[in-house]
């Protein structure tokens, strides 16, 4: 998915918390009904991440290889994949996979990870941050490697400095994306913002209280000049902002404002989050409200 010019594009966003997968596979369903969504988001979490310890949730990589033929051609993705919860080498294959499960339309969406309890909970080693840092640099460096031409065949690819080091791996069947499934980034520090640059596809800032379009639009004037002194081509960067999609009227009415205002701070693509428990019905109302009248404000 790379932006275009002068195009601001729209995509929905379930979450795998409190929800069964009946609901989620006709919320799914109705999707494909409505163009204005040209992707489908979900987030990546063991438990519910609203709170400091337990809660419903499915496993987010394998949710979505079910979905996916519900939407045939909208891009898929996670806002974001945590990097502590998967092997480099074991995402890149699932990355594949779902590149050709997709024809070609799986978003490779990764971030740090955060959520301590679900770490210490199921056993999943949670680093200080400056670590988990350094093994997200190594994982984007391992599918980058795997998703090369030269990990088609032997002798494959040889990565020795990297956190998780590869030594003659190859990955076969290749994905059909050349070079691999595109990569959004999550980081919102120097050095993140810095590797989004560098080495991303993609950046988004998560919808929170601190967020919003002022900080968007100075987190991504960071993003366009490091890409600049790194000397790469901006153009379909995708500049990705969330806003909520439940509510009433009037929230919904706040929501299509809110995604206006990240359109004008330099957005190009916008998700609305639906919460789960609202279903086919939400998803509806979200386009009707939100996205199709944003869209028609934006040309």
């Amino acid at each position: 998915m790379k932006a275009v010019a002068g195009r601001v594009t729209f995509g929905f966003k379930t979450s795998p918390q409190h929800v069964s997968f009946s609901m989620l596979d006709e919320t799914w369903a109705a999707a494909a009904g409505l163009p204005v969504y040209v992707a489908g988001w979900m987030n990546d979490h063991f438990s519910d991440p609203s709170v400091d310890a337990g809660g419903p949730s499915f496993e987010s990589l394998t949710l979505m290889a079910a979905l996916a033929h519900r939407v045939p051609g909208v891009w898929i993705g996670h806002s974001v994949l945590a990097n502590t919860f998967r092997h480099p080498a074991l995402l890149a294959k699932a990355a594949t996979t779902m590149d050709h499960v997709t024809g070609g339309h799986f978003i490779v969406g990764l971030g740090m990870g955060w959520h301590a309890w679900e770490h210490e909970a199921f056993g999943v080693p949670f680093p200080p941050p400056p670590e988990r840092f350094e093994r997200l640099v190594g994982t984007v460096r391992v599918l980058r490697a795997l998703g090369s031409p030269a990990a088609a065949a032997a002798p494959g690819v040889t990565l020795d400095d990297a956190p998780v080091p590869l030594r003659g791996a190859t990955n076969e069947p290749p994905p059909l994306t050349p070079g691999g499934p595109p990569i959004f980034l999550g980081g919102q520090g120097p050095r993140g913002l810095r590797l989004a640059a560098e080495e991303g596809d993609g950046w988004f800032i998560p919808s929170l209280p601190f967020t919003g379009p002022e900080v968007f639009g100075a987190r991504r004037d960071v993003i366009l000049r490091r890409m600049e002194a790194a000397g790469r081509d901006p153009s379909g960067f995708q500049f990705v902002a969330q806003v909520g999609g439940g509510g009433d009227a009037a929230a919904r009415a706040a929501a299509r404002d809110l995604a206006l205002a990240y359109a004008g701070a330099g957005a190009t693509h916008i998700g609305i989050a639906v919460p789960s428990r609202l279903g086919p019905e939400g998803l509806i109302t979200a386009a009707r409200e939100i996205a199709e009248p944003a869209a028609a404000a934006l040309g």
